[in-house]
C-alpha cells in the first residue's frame, strides 16, 4: 500500500483517481495504525472473513468510472498510459445500487427454509459484517450449520475460526474459543494448502520456525514515529502476543534458564475458588516429530468472583515442566504488570514446545503428551476481600501424530525404496 500511495498521490490530488483499500486483518485497528503511520488517506474496508475469497495479498484492481474491472494486475510504471489515459465504454449490465442493509429476518427465514450450506454461510456473513459483537454467537451458529452441510468448505471453516477468535476477544468469551479458532483455520487450510491468507493466520500465532517474517514488529516503531509527529497513535484494544512480534528462527532455541522452580515443593495454597480462569491454546494443535508448536496461556480474572490482580507484589509467574524428550523455549515465564496497584486485564504468556524426534515411536505413551505447568499470582477477591498468593496447576495436552504417522512413514519409505529399484508402476 505505501508504494502505491506515494506513486499515486498526484493523480488523487487532481481527481483522476480514487483509491479504496481492503484489509483482511483479524483486527481492524492494526490496519488503521499502519495507515496512520504511512499517512494513507484513502478509505480502507475491513473484510476479516475474506468474503472476496482472495487467495493471496496484495491484490490490485483497476475499476473504471462505470464500475467495471479493467485490470487485476496493474503496474505502476504503465498505470497512467494503460488506465488513466484511456476512455472506456459502459458495456456492463445495470447494477442494483439500492441493495442497502441486508434484511436479517428474511435471510434467516431463507436459510431455515433452504437449509443449504450456501444459505447458512450467507447468513453467517451478514451477522459478522453487519451484526457486530452482539451477533457473534448467531454467526457461529450459522457457520456451524453451513459446515455440517459442507464439511470441506474451506471458506466456511475459515470464517467460523474468525468468529471464534472474535468471541475470544469479547465480553462473551467462552473457554476454548481461541483453540477452536486455530483448529478451524487448520481444517480450512487442509482443504486448500495453497490458501495464503488461511496459512498466514495460523502462522501469526504459531512457532518461530514456521514464520515467514515477523508479523507486527513494526508497531513499536509506528507508534514512536506517530508520536514524534505530534499525533496520537490509534489505540489497539487487543494486545499483541509474543508470537505476533516474534522473529522467524531457523532452529529451535531450547531453554537454558538457570532458574529453579519457584514452588518445587508445592506448598503454595491452590486457587480453589478459581479466582483466575486459565485458557490454554496450542498452535498448531498437533505436534509433529521434531517440530515446535506454540502454547498460549491466557489468565482472566473471574468477574463472577469480582477478582482482580494485586500489582503491588510479585508478578504472575508460570513454571513449565516438559515431559521427557520434549523441549521448551522457556521454563519460567513472567508477566508484565501495569503501574496501577490493582487491575482486571487479561494477561497472556506464550512459549514454544518442541516434540522429540522419535515422537511416533512414543505414540502409545500418554504421559509423553501431557506438559505440566503451574502459575503463581497475587489475586484479590472483591474490593474489600483479602489479597492472596495462590497457585494453579496447569495441564497442557499435546495432540500428536499417532500410529497413522508411523504407517504413513513406512508406506512412504517403501514407496521410495521401490522407486529406486525402478518400479514405475506405483501410483
Amino acid at each position: 500500500m505505501p508504494v502505491w500511495h506515494e506513486a499515486s498521490k498526484q493523480w488523487v490530488k487532481v481527481g483522476r483517481l480514487a483509491i479504496v483499500g481492503v484489509t483482511h486483518e483479524q483486527h481492524a485497528e492494526r490496519c488503521r495504525l499502519f495507515a496512520q503511520w504511512h499517512e494513507l488517506d484513502w478509505p480502507i474496508l475491513h473484510d476479516p472473513i475474506n468474503q472476496i475469497e482472495a487467495l493471496a495479498v496484495p491484490i490490485l484492481v483497476a475499476i473504471d468510472e462505470h464500475g467495471i474491472v479493467r485490470s487485476t494486475r496493474p503496474r505502476i510504471e504503465s498505470f497512467e498510459r494503460d488506465f488513466l489515459d484511456r476512455t472506456f465504454s459502459n458495456d456492463a449490465p445495470p447494477i442494483d445500487d439500492a441493495a442497502g442493509v441486508p434484511d436479517v429476518e428474511q435471510l434467516t427465514a431463507n436459510a431455515q427454509s433452504a437449509d443449504t450450506a450456501e444459505a447458512w454461510r450467507e447468513l453467517g456473513d451478514v451477522f459478522v459484517l453487519w451484526g457486530g459483537e452482539q451477533r457473534i454467537d448467531a454467526a457461529i451458529d450459522a457457520y456451524r450449520k453451513s459446515v455440517e452441510h459442507a464439511p470441506q468448505d474451506g471458506n466456511a471453516l475459515f470464517r467460523l475460526g474468525v468468529c471464534f477468535r472474535q468471541r475470544y476477544e469479547s465480553a462473551h468469551r467462552q473457554p476454548g474459543d481461541f483453540q477452536a479458532a486455530v483448529d478451524h483455520w487448520q481444517r480450512a487450510l487442509e482443504t486448500d494448502p495453497n490458501q495464503y491468507i488461511w496459512r498466514r493466520r495460523i502462522q501469526q500465532y504459531g512457532p518461530r520456525l514456521s514464520k515467514p517474517y515477523p508479523f507486527y514488529d513494526w508497531i513499536r516503531q509506528a507508534k514512536s514515529d506517530i508520536l514524534a509527529r505530534g499525533e496520537t497513535p490509534v489505540v489497539l484494544p487487543v494486545s499483541l502476543t509474543g508470537a505476533e512480534i516474534a522473529r522467524p528462527q531457523r532452529d529451535f532455541s531450547a531453554s537454558t534458564d538457570k532458574e529453579k522452580s519457584p514452588d518445587a515443593d508445592g506448598k503454595t495454597h491452590r486457587d480453589l475458588k478459581n479466582l483466575i480462569e486459565i485458557d490454554v491454546s496450542i498452535v498448531p494443535r498437533r505436534a509433529q516429530p521434531g517440530q515446535p508448536v506454540r502454547a498460549h496461556i491466557a489468565f482472566h480474572p473471574n468477574a463472577a468472583q469480582d477478582a482482580h490482580w494485586n500489582n503491588e507484589s510479585d508478578p504472575l509467574l508460570v513454571w513449565i515442566e516438559p515431559p521427557a524428550g520434549w523441549q521448551v523455549s522457556h521454563r519460567l515465564l513472567r508477566a508484565v504488570q501495569p503501574a496501577e496497584p490493582e487491575s482486571t486485564e487479561t494477561r497472556r504468556l506464550d512459549f514454544e514446545i518442541r516434540a522429540p524426534d522419535d515422537l511416533a515411536a512414543d505414540a502409545n505413551d500418554e504421559d509423553a503428551a501431557q506438559l505440566k505447568a503451574y502459575a503463581l499470582y497475587y489475586v484479590c477477591e472483591g474490593r474489600e476481600g483479602a489479597c492472596l498468593y495462590l497457585r494453579q496447576d496447569i495441564q497442557i495436552g499435546l495432540d500428536r501424530l499417532r500410529s497413522v504417522f508411523r504407517e504413513c512413514s513406512n508406506f512412504k519409505a517403501g514407496f521410495r525404496k521401490e522407486r529406486k529399484k525402478g518400479n514405475t508402476n506405483l501410483r
